[in-house]
């Protein structure tokens, strides 16, 4: 044991002699002529004859240490510094202790160029950016960018035209970098022609605040289109002229500019084939924009109870006369500076026949009702949007003037349980908004935040009936004309913060002080028209006159760790709410006071490069709304009375969700897998008293339970053998809830389950093949009701593409639904649709001729479920429509 103790001791005084000897080093730093360090520059310690003695690399900040050998000689040294891209640099070394600092001038040599010939697509990665070459996936009968989008690996896009990444919706699609739509973005994937797109790029963890970039975690994905350099120079456009039988008619005129200092889409549409423009309009993540800053507008009242829409493509089922005007134009003022102006007016005459058959199922009874409709709908949209952007590394600058303005009017003449009905419906909104956000930099990097949002909107409603329904109702038994409902919830919102960050390397602290504003009121009446022309209220109870305030102070501690390997973001928001509402026609005067904590908490865990866990937990607390407590009747439609008898509504909601993502971006393949936990309990529930006639509504206290378990997952991959993109997907729900029908508390469960899959393949360069299937099953069941409902349906889509000839272009595409209820017969319906087209080079244009709905189908049925009511609608749909079409292509 001594004699090892001597060894070992022995052993550590060489050990720390040899690392005295090793003591001298030399430091010293590499920047470029700017005065910015230069990461990973190589370093080299030569002697005599040029031989390296040591060497070492920079740092993120340029800076180096560099150890001198023992035995290096101490005279005739020399230091030097090389980085791709930069001049090499020489220094003599002489003073061991003193620092070499290099600057190394860019070089103007390039690369000599090299290019790598495959025919494979490949997927390019660089960092969070993951891009696609247009050209890889695309197959010449594609016309637009959205054509190449809905077949990338990884991507799915939903038959709204909503599109995610590897289960993940995007939060915005932008234009050559730039901003040019918010997440209006169906306007540039149905009118930029997929020929002057170079790539499409995901970009993950997007942060499109610059000065927050690596600072604040973000959960969000975007798309980027980037353009081919000749597709930047010039005007890009098309004019479409067509018509057709019976009587149809298709006209498209469009512009646009892709340049880096201005982008436009313009056009102008109008159609009366089913193709729905009102598409183009949708805003993808709406509801999320408006819950995140507290903004809860009024909905919409009153209706004509018409039927959903059936589920099939707009263009199946639609009715319509459209035309819009969409102008979309970002300039470029100067470096990081924007102004954005966005217009469009929209209008639309739409037309839907149908047959309805509805059966409510109670333990002891089933109310049952069928009613016939001729639908009319007339909407005129006006948007208008004036946007300044400032976004520099140190200073951030948005003002957006929003404004507004819808004109709706509805005609319904329906037969219902045999008694003829007509109803006008109009609705018109007036909408303006200011929304400010300001951010600077500090020179100590601390960043400062001024918001400002600034909304008022205003809806009166009407809804007029004839002839008189249900006189024992609402004339006290006596024949009467008519009923009119009238309503308004003009509502003036503001929302202002101020925050404070401060960033370091490991954590960014934000700390937040704000208030809000809502101030509403309700005013309503439901009056009667007699025989003789005289206008009277129903009763005292249906009308309103009710008086909102909703003052919120609320301060937020907010944690950002934006790792590499692991990110997480904390908030910990704490609210004090005063809600204060009166009616003096019902006498009442009430004020609540509710203090609020509402954590959220999000962990991303890079398990790989390629592969992330994440964990979401998040606690709200909601407070109704001025729609939840308006004492008086309000007819909603013709067969829908609703009231309030409870206090305002509170609801604690509470979400939890686990997800793993995974890509192999040199295979092209993607999975993805989400399951969550939602619960809801709230202070009231809705009671119905339901008949073959009306249904009556009331919101009684009680306390209410929600639940809601769901799955998700996604799989796609690209199989090169077979030139192929494969997906599929599964989707499970089951939601458990209470109704309260004629007095009876009635639980049910609901299941849901989805799933999909599809193909895309290119089996020569001139043919292409796509197929689709979806299987959807839905159940409801109550304990305490012996009966249960099912849907079982099943949707298959397939289409055909072949060029014989370079410039001629054949394609044929069929659907095929099925639906199956045990009460019913099946249901299956075929569609198939047929074109040609032929492209004259010449004079740069194609003529083209279609066929849709081949087999002349013009009646469709859909079954719909939900909880203990099922719904049979019968649609009447366009039949056979045959089109020629000339493009003209600049």
């Amino acid at each position: 044991m001594i004699r090892f103790s001597k060894f070992a001791a022995i052993f550590l005084f060489g050990m720390m002699l040899s690392l005295s000897n090793f003591a001298q080093n030399l430091k010293g730093t590499v920047k470029d002529s700017t005065g910015k360090g230069i990461s990973f520059a190589t370093i080299n310690l030569r002697g005599a004859g040029s031989a390296i003695l040591s060497y070492t690399v920079s740092n993120n900040k340029g800076e180096f240490t560099l150890h001198l050998p023992a035995d290096a000689p101490k005279s005739g040294l020399t230091a030097e510094a090389s980085c791709i891209g930069f001049i090499k640099q020489t220094n003599t070394v002489t003073d061991l202790t003193a620092p070499y600092n290099f600057i190394l001038p860019v070089a103007t040599n390039q690369l000599q160029t090299v290019i790598v010939k495959d025919k494979r697509p490949f997927l390019k990665t660089n960092g969070d950016t993951l891009s696609y070459k247009v050209s890889d996936f695309s197959n010449p009968q594609d016309r637009v960018i959205g054509d190449v989008i809905k077949k990338l690996p990884g991507i799915q896009v939903a038959s709204d035209g909503k599109i995610s990444y590897n289960g993940k919706g995007i939060s915005n699609l932008y234009i050559g970098g730039d901003n040019l739509l918010d997440d209006k973005y169906n306007i540039a994937t149905g009118s930029i022609p997929h020929g002057v797109v170079d790539q499409v790029q995901v970009i993950e963890n997007h942060q499109p605040v610059k000065m927050l970039k690596d600072k604040v975690v973000s959960e969000d994905v975007a798309l980027n289109l980037t353009f081919k350099k000749d597709a930047k120079l010039q005007l890009i456009g098309q004019e479409t002229i067509g018509g057709g039988t019976p009587g149809k008619y298709d006209e498209d005129l469009n512009a646009m500019m892709f340049k880096d200092n201005f982008k436009a889409i313009n056009y102008l549409k109008g159609n009366n084939t089913g193709f729905d423009v009102q598409n183009d309009l949708v805003s993808h993540n709406l509801s999320d924009y408006l819950q995140r800053i507290d903004n809860n507008k009024p909905g919409t009242l009153l209706s004509t109870g018409t039927a959903a829409d059936p589920d099939l493509p707009r263009n199946r089922y639609l009715f319509n006369q459209s035309s819009i005007i969409n102008l979309n134009n970002l300039v470029h003022l100067q470096k990081d500076v924007q102004l954005k102006a966005n217009l469009y007016y929209l209008h639309d005459t739409q037309l839907q026949d149908y047959q309805k058959q509805a059966a409510i199922y109670l333990p002891n009874d089933t109310v049952r009702y069928s009613e016939i409709q001729h639908n009319k709908r007339r909407p005129d949209i006006l948007h208008g949007q004036l946007t300044l952007n400032i976004n520099k590394d140190k200073y951030y600058l948005n003002d957006a003037l929003t404004a507004d303005y819808n004109h709706n009017t509805n005609y319904s003449a329906l037969v219902t349980n045999g008694t003829p009905v007509n109803q006008v419906f109009k609705d018109n909104i007036a909408d303006f908004s200011n929304e400010f956000n300001l951010m600077k930099t500090f020179k100590t990097n601390n960043i400062i935040e001024v918001y400002s949002y600034l909304n008022h909107i205003a809806e009166p409603e009407s809804l007029s009936i004839t002839p008189g329904l249900n006189p024992a109702i609402f004339n006290n038994g006596n024949p009467y004309s008519q009923l009119n409902q009238k309503v308004n919830v003009p509502t003036w919102f503001t929302n202002n913060y101020f925050a404070y960050k401060l960033p370091s390397d490991y954590v960014t602290q934000s700390y937040k002080v704000g208030f809000s504003l809502q101030q509403q009121k309700l005013g309503s009446a439901l009056s009667a028209v007699q025989t003789n022309n005289a206008v009277n209220l129903v009763t005292d109870s249906t009308q309103n006159n009710l008086n909102w305030s909703r003052q919120k102070l609320y301060a937020e501690a907010g944690y950002d760790f934006p790792g590499k390997i692991l990110k997480v973001n904390l908030t910990l928001p704490l609210s004090l709410q005063q809600i204060h509402y009166t009616d003096n026609l019902f006498a009442f005067d009430k004020q609540s006071t509710h203090l609020y904590f509402t954590p959220r908490l999000f962990i991303k865990y890079q398990s790989g490069v390629e592969n992330y866990f994440s964990l979401v937990y998040d606690l709200k607390n909601r407070i109704g709304s001025i729609q939840d407590i308006y004492r008086g009747y309000v007819l909603k439609d013709y067969r829908t009375l609703n009231a309030n008898n409870s206090d305002l509504t509170e609801q604690k909601d509470q979400t939890a969700a686990l997800g793993f993502n995974y890509r192999k971006a040199i295979t092209l393949f993607f999975f993805s897998i989400t399951a969550s936990y939602n619960h809801i309990t709230a202070n009231n529930i809705t009671s119905s008293i339901i008949n073959n006639n009306i249904e009556q509504n009331i919101v009684l206290p009680y306390v209410n339970h929600t639940n809601s378990w769901m799955l998700n997952g996604y799989i796609s991959k690209y199989v090169f053998a077979l030139r192929t993109t494969i997906s599929g997907g599964v989707s499970w729900q089951s939601n458990s809830s209470n109704q309260l029908q004629n007095n009876i508390l009635l639980p049910y469960k609901t299941i849901s389950a989805t799933e999909s899959a599809s193909a895309e393949t290119k089996i020569t360069d001139v043919l292409n093949i796509s197929y689709k299937v979806i299987y959807n099953q839905l159940s409801s069941k109550s304990p305490v009701s012996t009966s249960g409902t099912a849907i079982k349906s099943i949707y298959q889509q397939a289409s055909i593409s072949y060029n014989p000839l370079v410039n001629l272009f054949i394609k044929l595409s069929g659907d095929d639904y099925y639906n199956h209820q045990d009460q019913l017969n099946n249901q299956k319906y075929i569609f198939a649709d047929a074109s040609v087209r032929y492209r004259f080079n010449k004079i740069n244009t194609d003529v083209e001729l279609s066929a849709n709905n081949l087999f002349n189908t013009k009646k469709y049925n859909a079954l719909y479920l939900s909880a203990n009511t099922f719904t049979s609608n019968t649609y009447t749909i366009p039949g056979r429509i045959m089109l020629i079409k000339a493009t003209f292509n600049l």
